[in-house]
């Protein structure tokens, strides 16, 4: 599967700037991708402030990325703060070509900035199944917390978009490579870059990590497009030999 990650700057609860700024980034990708992997509230920033800038799933942005995935002919994921039935959540969507949409309710609400004050959490695992390849999407701190991602659907990546601040990259850099090699999975981490609206900064770090806990993409300091491509049957090889996954504990997560 070929991916393009896309490390960006925000523009501070600007909806229509950031599609702008993203449209045009995925515009300059040459090269024929798969999925294309934005950072978490890529239309907003990290904010708040969900009442200001909240959009329903028939709103622009979900029209943007369907139009985005249609024309590029290649799946699009990231988050963005969505409204429905009187809740705000930090949804996370994967857009196939096709339009058809799946989506991933943050589960672990970042309480050290409020997020669990103004955010409804999620409570499903989601796995999306795309060319063949199974995809757990999870939504920054996420990562933070192994037993809910733990591979028990022998999914194949691991895909984190986030906001995670330059203060803590050392925990981000470390968790990313951990949570491949304990899953045996590929992961795909996209973070943005830049000064939030807090002056918090981020210096991105996106990266990939194979299933090993190698780099396929070292963590990137700029704003820009990384493409990776990774191999599916060369991770199923290496279950096969090592075959850690089946000594893997059995338990049962209550929501």
């Amino acid at each position: 599967m070929k991916i393009a990650l896309i490390q960006s700057d925000l523009h501070w609860e600007d909806i229509l700037q950031n599609r702008k700024n993203f449209e045009l980034k995925i515009n300059q990708i040459d090269a024929e991708v798969n999925l294309i992997v934005l950072p978490e509230m890529f239309s907003t920033g990290f904010t708040m402030n969900p009442s200001a800038v909240a959009e329903t799933m028939q709103g622009e942005t979900v029209l943007w990325m369907k139009k985005m995935a249609q024309q590029k002919k290649s799946a699009i994921t990231g988050s963005l703060v969505i409204t429905e039935n009187g809740n705000y959540y930090n949804r996370m969507f994967f857009v196939f070509p096709s339009g058809e949409i799946q989506h991933y309710n943050k589960r672990h609400l970042f309480s050290l900035a409020g997020e669990d004050k103004f955010y409804t959490a999620g409570t499903q695992k989601v796995i999306v199944e795309y060319l063949d390849w199974k995809i757990c999407l999870q939504v920054c701190y996420d990562l933070r917390f192994p037993v809910f991602v733990r591979n028990v659907e022998n999914y194949d990546l691991l895909l984190y978009v986030a906001n995670w601040p330059k203060v803590r990259t050392n925990a981000w850099d470390a968790l990313l490579k951990a949570r491949a090699i304990e899953n045996l999975s590929y992961v795909v981490g996209v973070n943005r870059v830049g000064l939030d609206h807090h002056d918090y900064e981020h210096t991105g770090h996106s990266q990939v990590v194979d299933f090993l806990g190698n780099y396929i993409l070292e963590p990137q300091e700029t704003e820009d497009v990384f493409v990776v491509d990774l191999d599916k049957n060369e991770m199923l090889e290496t279950r096969k030999k090592l075959d850690f996954l089946s000594d893997k504990d059995v338990f049962e997560i209550k929501i």
